[in-house]
């Protein structure tokens, strides 16, 4: 059964009277699902891989980022759910907040759910990811082409994002989008946003500057 207030978890680890990241509002609206991944800086650099799952942004922590090589098996940690309209969130997150750091918009687009059963009957996505597999099409700035999600560890406890120890991986597919050239994962501290064009340190110096004002 679906969870009537899915970004409970999510509202409840953040105070918004000192973090500017969006509260949330209802509404998928009819347009292709949007996919984002955000770099975070926080007290481990890492990335947040995150897909439109109806209302809201199914999110899973990247340490190492997605890669555009099919060798690379990239760990993803399966964390809450976040509303649509972080898709836009770049900023810093106050210090002793839940998630305190820097983040940028490292990519965001559409993508395109291929998840079939072993007839090749489309599934929907959201009942493939709860199977703990589930492969789709990224078009994006950076990204593109097809990915996987495979559940290796843990499962559903009824907590939201997955179950105490749960862990997928993050896999590119062989097709022609895919890199081996030793150029498959962006350097995060050098990545620049796609929604910006600045680097972490220039969204954290910019943010320190504002509050010397």
């Amino acid at each position: 059964m679906a969870d009537k207030n899915p970004l409970r978890t999510y509202r409840g680890k953040r105070d918004f009277d000192r973090t500017e990241e969006p509260r949330g509002r209802p509404g998928a609206g009819d347009e292709a699902p949007r996919f984002v991944v955000q770099i975070h800086d926080a007290s481990t650099m890492h990335f947040d891989f995150r897909l439109q799952v109806g209302d809201v942004l199914k999110s899973w922590s990247v340490p190492k980022g997605p890669s555009t090589d099919p060798g690379d098996k990239r760990l993803a940690v399966p964390t809450e759910d976040h509303p649509l309209e972080y898709e836009e969130f770049e900023g810093v997150i106050p210090g002793g907040e839940y998630g305190g750091g820097t983040v940028i918009v490292w990519d965001r687009g559409t993508y395109r759910p291929l998840s079939h059963d072993r007839r090749g009957r489309p599934v929907p996505f959201d009942e493939a990811l709860e199977r703990g597999h589930v492969t789709f099409w990224l078009n994006g700035s950076k990204l593109r082409g097809e990915y996987a999600l495979t559940r290796f560890r843990g499962g559903k406890d009824g907590g939201e994002g997955g179950g105490k120890g749960e862990a997928w991986l993050l896999v590119k597919a062989k097709d022609e989008r895919a890199r081996t050239d030793g150029r498959a994962t962006p350097d995060p501290r050098r990545a620049r946003s796609v929604r910006s064009g600045r680097t972490l340190h220039q969204v954290a110096a910019e943010s320190r500057g504002a509050e010397g004002r």
